[in-house]
């Protein structure tokens, strides 16, 4: 009988889920609504109502969940901004006692460096970082073959590296982070931004800010609309001088990206690589590949936390 491992991506909206194998071949997918605002025992009836069916005659090994805010070290999700269970939720242990099945957890980047890894474009490299480009900017590093989690289990949060100390507000209470730039968030203010410093007519004019998304803009840069192209441009930019400052933190062979904003293809792989290569310390230079994540077009997330399942269990313990 072939041995799973359970996937469980939570998200602000949406919570994915699905049986891996370790071949990363995904079963029994399927998704349900968090209910972030809510009270966790909603979260809890629902995923229970949903997965336990998808267990039944299935050799399931452990569970593997990627969340946001999550800490490894003691399987809580600590204060995290779009999911308001409570400051420090004990994730790991309700979901062990409702499924009867070892749990593992980390933060949805760092899965997503896992999935990476064992199902991607990293498969066979030691040296890598994920950056994960959706509503904010999560990333996952992995030196010498492992994920990266520090003294705290919080390690990596280049998301909340600052870009302008008198910038932007982020969502954690400070000011100029760059998922303030470089994110769907962060590219819909540049945008704006670009409106008011350019006179040149857009499609984007006519859309409301919160009508506004990351996808549209990819669609107006495609038809050559040059507010989209501007914007995308300028977060390039900014994206590229941090990447730069990555590369000397932890020398990696390459760095995937992931996420929506990445459809823009060229439009902000470019201007990325340009100031990447452009900022970068010298004895770095051209020695570091920037690529989409072949896990674009799968179920990346939960490939990514069932990874991690599979990570613990080929430590040879229990999942911890």
């Amino acid at each position: 009988m072939t041995d799973y491992i359970l996937g469980i991506d939570i998200g602000g909206t949406n919570t994915k889920y699905g049986l891996v194998d370790r071949k990363g071949n995904v079963v029994n997918e399927g998704a349900f609504a968090t209910h972030a605002h809510e009270k966790i025992e909603i979260f809890l009836k629902e995923l229970k109502k949903h997965v336990l069916p998808k267990l039944e005659g299935k050799s399931v090994k452990g569970v593997g969940i990627g969340a946001p805010n999550a800490n490894y070290f003691d399987g809580t999700i600590k204060q995290a901004a779009n999911i308001v269970w409570g400051d420090d939720v004990p994730l790991k242990k309700l979901i062990e006692d409702l499924l009867g099945l070892p749990a593992v957890l980390t933060n949805d980047a760092n899965a997503a460096a896992m999935g990476e890894m064992k199902f991607g474009g990293a498969q066979g490299m030691k040296n890598f970082v994920v950056f994960t480009l959706g509503t904010g900017l999560g990333s996952g590093l992995v030196v010498d073959g492992k994920v990266v989690y520090g003294h705290s289990g919080f390690a990596g949060e280049i998301g909340h590296v600052s870009v302008n100390p008198d910038g932007r507000y982020c969502g954690c209470g400070r000011r100029g982070c760059l998922e303030t730039y470089v994110s769907a968030t962060g590219i819909k203010k540049t945008v704006f931004k670009m409106m008011a410093d350019y006179t040149r007519p857009s499609v984007l004019r006519d859309v409301s800010y919160n009508a506004m998304s990351a996808e549209m803009i990819t669609n107006a840069a495609k038809d050559h609309d040059y507010i989209a192209i501007k914007a995308f441009e300028y977060t390039g930019q900014i994206f590229g001088q941090k990447l730069a400052d990555t590369v000397v933190h932890s020398s990696p062979e390459a760095i995937f990206l992931f996420g929506g904003l990445v459809n823009a293809g060229d439009y902000l792989m470019d201007p990325a690589t340009y100031y990447m290569e452009k900022f970068m310390f010298k004895p770095f230079k051209k020695s570091v590949k920037l690529v989409p994540s072949s896990l674009m077009d799968r179920n990346a997330a939960v490939l990514g936390a069932a990874a991690l399942g599979w990570e613990e269990i080929d430590k040879d313990k229990v999942i911890a």
